[in-house]
Protein backbone atom coordinates (compact mmCIF):
# COMPACT_ATOMS: atom_id res chain seq x y z
CA UNK A 1 0.00 0.00 0.00
CA UNK A 2 1.61 2.92 -0.79
CA UNK A 3 1.85 6.04 1.59
CA UNK A 4 -0.85 8.79 1.41
CA UNK A 5 0.42 11.68 -0.42
CA UNK A 6 -1.21 14.36 0.57
CA UNK A 7 -2.45 17.72 -1.62
CA UNK A 8 -0.78 20.79 -2.08
CA UNK A 9 -2.33 23.71 -0.71
CA UNK A 10 -1.33 25.99 -4.30
CA UNK A 11 -1.90 23.25 -7.19
CA UNK A 12 -1.29 25.98 -9.07
CA UNK A 13 -3.92 28.29 -7.83
CA UNK A 14 -1.69 31.14 -8.28
CA UNK A 15 -1.79 30.50 -12.04
CA UNK A 16 -5.09 29.86 -12.03
CA UNK A 17 -5.90 32.62 -10.44
CA UNK A 18 -4.14 35.25 -12.64
CA UNK A 19 -6.50 37.02 -15.27
CA UNK A 20 -5.92 35.66 -19.10
CA UNK A 21 -5.10 38.92 -20.30
CA UNK A 22 -1.62 38.68 -18.48
CA UNK A 23 -0.38 36.58 -21.35
CA UNK A 24 -0.08 39.74 -23.63
CA UNK A 25 1.76 41.68 -20.40
CA UNK A 26 5.19 40.72 -22.27
CA UNK A 27 8.11 43.22 -22.14
CA UNK A 28 10.29 44.71 -24.92
CA UNK A 29 12.60 42.33 -26.72
CA UNK A 30 15.18 45.06 -26.80
CA UNK A 31 18.29 44.53 -29.36
CA UNK A 32 17.34 41.05 -30.14
CA UNK A 33 16.69 41.10 -33.87
CA UNK A 34 18.16 38.95 -36.45
CA UNK A 35 21.04 40.29 -38.72
CA UNK A 36 18.23 39.47 -41.97
CA UNK A 37 15.73 41.44 -40.47
CA UNK A 38 18.44 44.42 -39.77
CA UNK A 39 18.88 44.15 -43.07
CA UNK A 40 15.31 44.80 -43.69
CA UNK A 41 14.82 41.34 -44.96
CA UNK A 42 12.04 39.61 -43.69
CA UNK A 43 12.34 36.43 -41.35
CA UNK A 44 10.19 33.90 -40.43
CA UNK A 45 10.98 31.49 -38.26
CA UNK A 46 9.40 27.95 -37.97
CA UNK A 47 8.88 26.97 -34.46
CA UNK A 48 8.14 23.12 -33.36
CA UNK A 49 6.90 23.67 -29.85
CA UNK A 50 4.92 21.35 -27.60
CA UNK A 51 1.24 21.81 -27.47
CA UNK A 52 1.81 23.55 -23.97
CA UNK A 53 3.55 26.08 -25.17
CA UNK A 54 0.60 27.10 -27.09
CA UNK A 55 -0.85 30.55 -25.24
CA UNK A 56 2.63 31.19 -24.09
CA UNK A 57 4.92 31.58 -27.43
CA UNK A 58 1.59 33.46 -28.91
CA UNK A 59 1.67 36.14 -26.71
CA UNK A 60 5.67 36.08 -26.54
CA UNK A 61 6.09 35.80 -30.38
CA UNK A 62 3.19 38.90 -31.08
CA UNK A 63 5.96 41.23 -28.77
CA UNK A 64 8.61 39.80 -30.32
CA UNK A 65 7.85 40.69 -33.86
CA UNK A 66 6.55 43.97 -32.30
CA UNK A 67 10.09 44.96 -31.68
CA UNK A 68 11.60 43.09 -34.44
CA UNK A 69 9.20 43.79 -37.45
CA UNK A 70 10.94 42.14 -39.36
CA UNK A 71 10.46 38.87 -37.14
CA UNK A 72 7.39 36.68 -37.91
CA UNK A 73 6.39 33.39 -36.57
CA UNK A 74 5.18 29.84 -38.29
CA UNK A 75 4.22 27.80 -35.46
CA UNK A 76 3.70 24.13 -35.75
CA UNK A 77 2.07 22.93 -32.11
CA UNK A 78 1.58 19.11 -31.43
CA UNK A 79 2.48 16.76 -29.39
CA UNK A 80 6.21 16.28 -28.56
CA UNK A 81 6.65 13.26 -30.42
CA UNK A 82 5.07 14.06 -33.59
CA UNK A 83 7.11 16.84 -33.91
CA UNK A 84 10.18 14.69 -33.66
CA UNK A 85 8.91 12.61 -36.39
CA UNK A 86 7.81 15.17 -38.67
CA UNK A 87 11.28 16.86 -38.07
CA UNK A 88 12.96 13.62 -38.34
CA UNK A 89 10.90 13.18 -41.81
CA UNK A 90 12.51 16.58 -43.26
CA UNK A 91 10.40 19.06 -41.98
CA UNK A 92 11.62 22.52 -42.22
CA UNK A 93 12.31 23.63 -38.53
CA UNK A 94 14.05 26.21 -36.97
CA UNK A 95 13.84 26.25 -33.42
CA UNK A 96 12.09 22.61 -31.43
CA UNK A 97 10.84 23.35 -27.90
CA UNK A 98 9.72 19.97 -26.58
CA UNK A 99 7.77 18.64 -23.66
CA UNK A 100 10.40 16.05 -22.81
CA UNK A 101 14.39 14.91 -22.99
CA UNK A 102 13.70 11.62 -24.70
CA UNK A 103 12.04 13.19 -27.63
CA UNK A 104 14.90 16.00 -28.13
CA UNK A 105 17.53 13.40 -27.49
CA UNK A 106 16.03 10.81 -30.49
CA UNK A 107 17.34 13.94 -32.59
CA UNK A 108 20.39 14.79 -30.55
CA UNK A 109 23.75 12.70 -31.68
CA UNK A 110 25.42 13.85 -28.29
CA UNK A 111 22.39 11.71 -26.50
CA UNK A 112 23.16 8.34 -25.38
CA UNK A 113 22.94 5.83 -28.16
CA UNK A 114 19.90 4.07 -25.20
CA UNK A 115 17.54 6.87 -26.74
CA UNK A 116 19.10 8.30 -29.76
CA UNK A 117 19.14 4.40 -31.39
CA UNK A 118 18.83 5.66 -35.13
CA UNK A 119 21.94 7.99 -34.68
CA UNK A 120 20.01 10.99 -35.47
CA UNK A 121 21.87 14.15 -36.39
CA UNK A 122 19.52 16.80 -36.25
CA UNK A 123 20.16 19.33 -33.33
CA UNK A 124 22.71 21.86 -32.77
CA UNK A 125 24.26 21.02 -29.41
CA UNK A 126 25.82 24.44 -28.74
CA UNK A 127 22.08 25.80 -28.54
CA UNK A 128 20.45 23.17 -26.50
CA UNK A 129 18.85 24.20 -23.17
CA UNK A 130 16.57 23.12 -20.42
CA UNK A 131 14.63 26.18 -20.52
CA UNK A 132 11.47 25.37 -18.79
CA UNK A 133 9.80 23.54 -16.20
CA UNK A 134 5.91 22.12 -15.54
CA UNK A 135 3.88 20.45 -13.27
CA UNK A 136 2.10 17.28 -13.56
CA UNK A 137 -1.48 17.64 -12.52
CA UNK A 138 -4.81 15.78 -11.76
CA UNK A 139 -8.19 17.31 -13.04
CA UNK A 140 -11.82 16.75 -13.08
CA UNK A 141 -14.84 18.14 -14.78
CA UNK A 142 -16.75 20.97 -12.67
CA UNK A 143 -19.32 19.54 -10.77
CA UNK A 144 -18.23 15.93 -10.70
CA UNK A 145 -19.69 13.90 -8.41
CA UNK A 146 -17.29 11.40 -8.33
CA UNK A 147 -15.41 13.12 -5.30
CA UNK A 148 -12.24 12.71 -6.78
CA UNK A 149 -9.74 15.25 -4.96
CA UNK A 150 -6.14 13.26 -5.02
CA UNK A 151 -3.99 10.71 -7.40
CA UNK A 152 -5.08 8.52 -4.23
CA UNK A 153 -8.57 8.77 -4.90
CA UNK A 154 -8.34 8.06 -8.28
CA UNK A 155 -5.70 5.12 -7.61
CA UNK A 156 -9.00 3.60 -5.33
CA UNK A 157 -11.24 4.82 -8.55
CA UNK A 158 -9.16 2.71 -11.03
CA UNK A 159 -8.73 -0.34 -9.22
CA UNK A 160 -12.85 0.34 -8.70
CA UNK A 161 -13.72 0.52 -12.24
CA UNK A 162 -15.96 2.93 -11.85
CA UNK A 163 -14.83 5.86 -13.87
CA UNK A 164 -13.43 6.85 -16.89
CA UNK A 165 -9.87 8.36 -17.20
CA UNK A 166 -8.00 10.11 -19.98
CA UNK A 167 -3.99 10.36 -20.37
CA UNK A 168 -2.10 10.81 -23.35
CA UNK A 169 -0.97 8.32 -25.99
CA UNK A 170 2.57 6.73 -24.60
CA UNK A 171 4.48 8.56 -27.29
CA UNK A 172 3.30 12.23 -25.55
CA UNK A 173 5.40 13.26 -22.89
CA UNK A 174 2.68 14.36 -20.33
CA UNK A 175 1.15 10.24 -21.50
CA UNK A 176 4.68 9.09 -20.13
CA UNK A 177 4.32 10.99 -17.09
CA UNK A 178 1.05 9.76 -16.57
CA UNK A 179 2.07 5.86 -17.17
CA UNK A 180 5.18 6.86 -14.13
CA UNK A 181 1.71 7.75 -12.17
CA UNK A 182 0.45 4.41 -12.64
CA UNK A 183 3.25 2.67 -11.92
CA UNK A 184 3.60 4.29 -8.58
CA UNK A 185 0.15 2.81 -7.76
CA UNK A 186 1.17 -0.38 -9.09
CA UNK A 187 -1.89 -0.10 -11.74
CA UNK A 188 -1.74 -1.80 -14.87
CA UNK A 189 -2.28 0.58 -17.42
CA UNK A 190 -2.76 -2.17 -20.13
CA UNK A 191 -5.57 -4.03 -18.21
CA UNK A 192 -7.04 -0.85 -17.42
CA UNK A 193 -7.37 0.38 -21.03
CA UNK A 194 -8.64 -3.21 -21.80
CA UNK A 195 -11.74 -3.07 -19.22
CA UNK A 196 -12.81 0.54 -20.86
CA UNK A 197 -11.61 2.96 -17.80
CA UNK A 198 -8.57 4.41 -19.84
CA UNK A 199 -9.91 6.82 -22.72
CA UNK A 200 -6.37 8.30 -24.54
CA UNK A 201 -5.73 12.03 -26.26
CA UNK A 202 -3.15 12.42 -29.05
CA UNK A 203 -1.78 15.65 -26.94
CA UNK A 204 -2.42 17.46 -23.89
CA UNK A 205 -4.63 19.62 -25.37
CA UNK A 206 -6.92 16.94 -26.10
CA UNK A 207 -6.76 15.30 -22.70
CA UNK A 208 -7.61 18.94 -21.43
CA UNK A 209 -10.88 19.16 -23.77
CA UNK A 210 -12.10 15.61 -22.79
CA UNK A 211 -11.63 17.20 -18.85
CA UNK A 212 -13.50 20.44 -20.01
CA UNK A 213 -16.02 19.13 -21.60
CA UNK A 214 -16.82 16.20 -18.72
CA UNK A 215 -16.12 13.91 -21.35
CA UNK A 216 -14.02 11.68 -18.90
CA UNK A 217 -14.55 11.99 -14.90
CA UNK A 218 -10.48 12.88 -14.64
CA UNK A 219 -7.47 13.54 -16.78
CA UNK A 220 -3.63 14.13 -16.05
CA UNK A 221 -2.37 17.42 -17.89
CA UNK A 222 0.33 20.13 -16.97
CA UNK A 223 -0.61 23.02 -14.52
CA UNK A 224 0.00 25.26 -17.36
CA UNK A 225 -2.99 23.94 -19.32
CA UNK A 226 -5.19 23.71 -16.76
CA UNK A 227 -4.44 27.22 -16.27
CA UNK A 228 -5.17 27.88 -19.95
CA UNK A 229 -8.91 25.84 -19.72
CA UNK A 230 -9.60 26.96 -16.30
CA UNK A 231 -9.36 24.17 -14.94
CA UNK A 232 -8.90 23.93 -10.56
CA UNK A 233 -6.45 21.13 -10.14
CA UNK A 234 -7.37 18.86 -7.52
CA UNK A 235 -4.27 17.61 -6.75
CA UNK A 236 -0.24 17.63 -8.33
CA UNK A 237 2.09 14.93 -8.96
CA UNK A 238 5.89 14.77 -6.85
CA UNK A 239 8.89 14.16 -8.61
CA UNK A 240 9.04 10.48 -6.55
CA UNK A 241 5.48 9.73 -8.62
CA UNK A 242 6.67 10.79 -12.25
CA UNK A 243 10.01 12.80 -12.53
CA UNK A 244 10.68 16.35 -12.75
CA UNK A 245 8.79 17.95 -16.38
CA UNK A 246 11.48 19.50 -18.05
CA UNK A 247 11.40 21.48 -21.06
CA UNK A 248 14.60 21.71 -23.18
CA UNK A 249 14.96 23.53 -26.42
CA UNK A 250 17.53 23.87 -29.50
CA UNK A 251 17.86 24.95 -32.84
CA UNK A 252 18.33 22.28 -35.59
CA UNK A 253 21.11 22.05 -37.77
CA UNK A 254 18.90 22.75 -40.86
CA UNK A 255 17.43 25.59 -39.80
CA UNK A 256 16.63 28.25 -42.29
CA UNK A 257 17.45 30.95 -40.17
CA UNK A 258 20.02 30.01 -37.91
CA UNK A 259 20.97 33.54 -36.46
CA UNK A 260 17.56 34.52 -35.98
CA UNK A 261 16.55 31.41 -34.29
CA UNK A 262 19.34 31.55 -31.86
CA UNK A 263 18.40 35.12 -31.15
CA UNK A 264 15.00 34.11 -30.17
CA UNK A 265 16.11 31.47 -27.96
CA UNK A 266 17.97 34.16 -26.06
CA UNK A 267 15.33 36.16 -25.81
CA UNK A 268 12.99 33.13 -24.25
CA UNK A 269 15.33 32.56 -21.46
CA UNK A 270 15.12 36.59 -20.58
CA UNK A 271 13.86 38.03 -17.43
CA UNK A 272 10.58 39.33 -20.35
CA UNK A 273 10.16 36.23 -21.67
CA UNK A 274 10.28 34.03 -18.48
CA UNK A 275 7.40 36.19 -16.86
CA UNK A 276 5.22 35.31 -19.30
CA UNK A 277 6.02 31.44 -19.01
CA UNK A 278 5.68 32.16 -15.13
CA UNK A 279 2.28 33.73 -15.43
CA UNK A 280 0.61 30.55 -16.43
CA UNK A 281 3.12 27.82 -14.02
CA UNK A 282 6.02 27.41 -15.74
CA UNK A 283 9.52 28.14 -14.14
CA UNK A 284 12.65 28.54 -15.12
CA UNK A 285 15.13 25.60 -14.59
Amino acid sequence: MKPTISRRSFLCAAGIAAASAALNACGSSGSTASSEAASGESVELIVFAAASLTETLNAIAQDYSAENPGVTFSFNFDSSGTLKTQIQEGADCDLFLSAGQKQMNQLDSTASSDVNTEGLDFVEPSTRVDLLENKVVLCVPEGSEKKIQSFDDLAEHLRAGDILFCMGNSDVPVGQYTQKILAYYDLDEEALAAAGVITYGSNVKEVTTQVSEASVDAGVVYCTDAYSAGLPPVDEATAEMCGQVIYPAAVMKNAPHVEAARKFLDYLQTEDAMSVFERVGFSAV
